[in-house]
Order: C-alpha cells, then structure tokens, then sequence
C-alpha cells in the first residue's frame, strides 16, 4: 500500500513538473500581440477617424489583441514598431512618413510584419512607390456617397466568408488609379450596375490581399461613412482582415 502510494505521489510530481515545463509556450502562444492604429492626415481628413479607432479598440478588447492609436508619425521606429504584429492606416491621407520612418516601417513588414490598409490609405504615398505596391493600388476618384452592391469574389477568406454573395451598403466608393498587379487575390468587386460614377467597368476590385516584401497586406477601400464603424458585417469584414495580416486566421 504504502509502495502504491509513493508511486502516485511520483506520479503526480511528474505530472506537474510536465506542466511547469509547458506552461510558458503555452502563454507564448496565446499571448495577445500589438495593433498599431495610424490615422495621421497630410490631405483630405475623414470624420469618421475618431469612430474607426473606437471601433478597432473594441475589436480588439473582444478578439484579445492590444491597440495603441497614434498619429505621431515618430511612432515609426524600428524599436517601437518591434512592439506590433500588424500596422492599420486608418484613413491616412497624403505624405505621412518621413524617410527613417519609411526605411523603419518597410524593415517591420520586411520581418514579416501584417499591414491592414483603410479606405484612404490608398490616399496615401504618392511620391513612395513601396507603399503604393504594398496598398496594392491608388486612389484616384469617386462618385457621390450612395448605395450600391458588392459582390464576393473570394468566400473562404476570414474578412468575406461571413458576409452575403450580394452584399448591399452604402458607403463612398473609390475608383484606383492603376492597373491591378496578378499578385493580389481579390475578395470583394462592385457592381458598377448598382450605383452612378463609377468609371472603372465590370473589373472593379473593392478589397483584396497579397503578400508583400515578406509581409501580409491587406487592403478594403469601405469605411469612408461613420455609420460603417457600427455597421455587424463591415466590423467582421475588418476584423477578418486584420486576423489574417497577424497570422491568426488561415485561409
């Protein structure tokens, strides 16, 4: 009896110090990790900014990841941006980083780093064709605010899957500037049927992704309006987003 119970109490040491031994990767690998909200403006400033930041921050208290919102471009330092795993432009408008700061945050994405870019964040780094190529394109015009319908390209992706084949909203709906480069995987297209102004023909992507330089971008050009901030289907559409620019969400 007494050799039964010094081999459970062996046991249970063993089982504990197995543990011990696990639990610091586990905590590792449920660890939150950093989102770096950027809405620094150099042209057209949006007023849903302050909604969009308030809206990611709630995101990010219900899917456990940390979000700090800046627009100090100093924030762009490779020390500082080691800190995140996925860097939003939020509505950026115009020339927003200096030369350090580009070299710092191309090295982020270059490291593998996630970049989530926001409705003018296609407004955004004209003269720096590396962030154009990492936006997947530039804006150039857009119609009236007004409805109009959406179509999903690509439903096995964690920002459309939960969203309708034909997606109707109202939001302000961007024409792009340039041709689209056959490494994106495009996700949502619109109807230019459904709505006025739209110059850009049956091919008018609207969200898509691609990685770049090493790292994960991806890009929706919806969220101009500030109702879109508490719109159901337009916070997973972002939230989905940014979950796959972090790695946490596979295809």
């Amino acid at each position: 009896m007494k050799d039964m119970s010094a081999s459970i109490r062996s046991a249970l040491l063993l089982f504990q110090f197995c543990l011990a031994s696990i639990a610091p990767v586990l905590a590792e690998d449920t660890a939150d990790f950093g989102v770096l909200v950027f809405s620094k403006t150099a042209g057209y400033r949006h007023d849903s900014i302050p909604a969009g930041i308030g809206a990611l921050q709630a995101i990010g208290m219900q899917d456990g990841f940390r979000v700090d919102a800046s627009e100090d471009a100093g924030v762009f330092s490779e020390a500082n941006l080691s800190k995140y795993r996925v860097v939003v432009f939020l509505s950026t408008s115009g020339e927003v980083l200096d030369a350090a700061q580009q070299a710092a945050f191309q090295q982020f994405i270059r490291r593998g780093g996630g970049f989530v870019g926001i409705h003018a964040a296609s407004d955004t780094g004209y003269d720096w064709p590396w962030f154009g190529a990492l936006v997947g394109n530039y804006f150039r015009r857009h119609p009236a605010i007004q409805s109009a319908t959406l179509k999903v390209v690509d439903a096995s992706h964690p920002s459309t899957r939960h969203l309708p084949i034909d997606w109707k909203r109202r939001d302000e709906w961007y024409d792009f500037r340039d041709p689209f480069a056959g490494d994106l995987t495009i996700l949502l297209r619109i109807d230019e049927r459904t709505y006025s102004g739209g110059r850009m023909g049956a091919d008018h992507p609207m969200a898509w992704h691609h990685v770049h330089d090493g790292g994960r971008a991806w890009y929706t050009a919806l969220g101009h309006t500030i109702a879109s901030w508490s719109e159901p289907l337009f916070l997973d559409h972002v939230r989905g987003g940014i979950a796959w620019a972090a790695g946490n969400a596979p295809e």
